[in-house]
């Protein structure tokens, strides 16, 4: 059996899995917390076995992934580490450098690294990580699978933006999307389970979570998605704003008196649910609370306004529907949110089985028997799809 590494790196994060190919089996798991922070956090699981969970302050990156191989020797997941053939990365930016998950060399590494603008809070950390399984684990082969790549072939009518033509020809600004890997796996997931071919249906994906995308596919090509040149655009989230007036950055520069620099920070970290309920991020704390507090329930209402009118243009586009699926945090989980925004669709054939719908982070068809559109939540694997990328590549 080959086994190979899934590094999906954040921040301050790092989320890992170590599969047995070709069957596709989790032999171990595990997520760091906290990373460069005081009571940084280590878990590791092995399935039938308890978790296994270290606390130590400032764990850094390098020691991050020294501690994700010592887990595997120590609890004899592996008996050496070059039984770990290949490494799985998800990197954010590809930008129009990589239409595909790519086998990593140096000059894949610098491109990586030359795309930082593009997602400057995980472009660097992720090349870094490469850069130290590269030293950890010199054997192993590396590839990256990028979140941009899903969406490098969408019409340019659909990624352009309608600013002077050379600003994309010569600094590459378009619309590039985010959380393509989730997108491609649930498309492709929700098709099976309907038992269909993706090249079958006209689907829209919905990514639901802190961060939140749409994606609309028609007969397996996508056709546009919600987030933009950076994860910023798109429907309102946990605490980024979404689509905006861009005049607002200007004005409220000037208004108070801080730079363009700052307000991004404002509509990045301060905004969405957050900023409107002035309570929480979290969709959970406002339904626990919109009985008694308006704004936690305007913040909820304002999401399901967003998400329905992204979700109907696309309707438009695709000119028709055959399938919405829900997935993430929120869209794996809310039973209510789902609810809600079906309600407002209903006029499209999206009708929900109350019933089939009071079901959380399990794959299930929600919609009614005889509904048109059919309606599913499918959790999320992009763990799975890098490494079913690791091996297509390096094949």
């Amino acid at each position: 059996m080959i086994k190979e590494l899934v590094i999906n790196a954040g921040s301050s994060t790092l989320k890992w899995k170590l599969f047995e190919m070709p069957d596709e089996k989790v032999i171990a798991s595990g997520l760091i917390d906290r990373i460069n922070l005081p009571n940084s956090v280590f878990t590791g699981k092995r399935p039938g076995h308890d978790k296994h969970k270290v606390v130590k302050d400032n764990i850094t990156y390098d020691l991050a992934a020294t501690m994700v191989l010592e887990y595997l020797k120590d609890f004899k997941v592996v008996e050496h580490l070059h039984e770990i053939t290949g490494i799985g990365h998800r990197v954010v930016a590809g930008g129009e450098y990589f239409k595909d998950s790519a086998f990593i060399d140096d000059q894949a590494l610098e491109h990586i690294k030359q795309l930082a603008d593009y997602a400057p809070l995980h472009n660097p950390i992720q090349a870094r990580y490469i850069e130290i399984f590269k030293q950890l684990l010199p054997d192993a082969q590396q590839v990256a699978v990028f979140d941009t790549s899903l969406y490098s072939e969408m019409p340019k009518v659909n990624y352009l933006y309608p600013i002077p033509y050379e600003y994309y020809t010569d600094l590459g600004i378009r619309k590039y999307g985010a959380h393509g890997t989730s997108h491609r796996y649930v498309s492709k997931r929700a098709a099976e389970l309907l038992g269909k071919d993706l090249s079958d249906l006209k689907i829209i994906t919905c990514h639901l979570g802190s961060g939140s995308s749409i994606t609309a596919f028609d007969h397996g090509n996508v056709v546009d998605t919600s987030m933009g040149f950076t994860p910023l655009g798109g429907v309102m989230m946990g605490t980024r704003s979404g689509d905006i007036d861009a005049s607002l950055v200007d004005f409220l520069a000037r208004k108070l008196k801080l730079s363009v620099s700052d307000i991004t920070d404002i509509l990045n970290q301060k905004s969405g649910l957050l900023g409107i309920s002035g309570l929480s991020p979290d969709q959970r704390d406002l339904e626990n609370s919109e009985d008694v507090n308006p704004r936690a329930r305007l913040a909820l209402e304002m999401f399901v306004n967003r998400v329905v009118r992204f979700i109907g243009s696309y309707v438009a586009e695709l000119g028709g529907l055959d399938a919405l699926v829900f997935t993430a945090g929120s869209g794996e989980n809310g039973i209510l949110m789902r609810e809600r925004i079906a309600d407002q669709l209903a006029y499209f054939g999206v009708e929900i089985d109350p019933i089939q719908n009071d079901v959380r982070g399990k794959e299930q068809i929600i919609s009614k028997a005889a509904a048109p559109v059919k309606v599913l939540v499918v959790p999320t694997n992009e763990e799975l799809m890098i490494v079913r990328d690791v091996q297509r590549i390096l094949k």
